[in-house]
């Protein structure tokens, strides 16, 4: 009789273990704006056309305290960005802005290694275009 009771407050103990691990556990969103952000999705995928209309795209290269990138056409740039994410944890992202340089290099604090969302917004010559690639450091 008493190991069904002791059976009981071990469940109950290790059912409370496992509530308060999910409670404690941080959950993010890839965004904290995702349900407008996705108001938004066909003015990007207009964006991601007019880049593979492009018929080249631009190079970059991840490591742990810089991003390079090497892109003749943004020489013709207007305005742009370039946004490094990690979807795990919304505090490691970063923005950088883009200029007319064929070639950028910017300096990165990435604490911790992984895999990270590297995404390009531009315009020129009155068009939006838009770039994105998974990259592992």
């Amino acid at each position: 009789m008493k190991w069904v009771i002791f059976s009981f407050i071990g469940f109950a103990l290790f059912i409370g273990t496992l509530v308060t691990i999910c409670v404690r556990q941080d959950v993010s969103l890839v965004s904290a704006n995702y349900y407008q952000d996705e108001l938004v999705h066909q003015a990007k995928m207009t964006k991601q056309q007019n880049m593979v209309d492009l018929k080249s795209e631009p190079s970059l290269t991840l490591s742990q305290q810089h991003i390079k990138i090497s892109y003749p056409a943004l020489s013709a740039l207007e305005h742009g960005e370039i946004r490094l994410t990690r979807p795990s944890d919304s505090r490691l992202d970063q923005k950088f802005k883009l200029s007319k340089d064929t070639e950028q290099d910017f300096a990165l604090q990435v604490s911790e290694k992984g895999l990270y969302r590297v995404t390009m917004q531009w315009s020129m010559n009155g068009k939006e275009y838009y770039f994105e690639k998974l990259m592992v450091l």
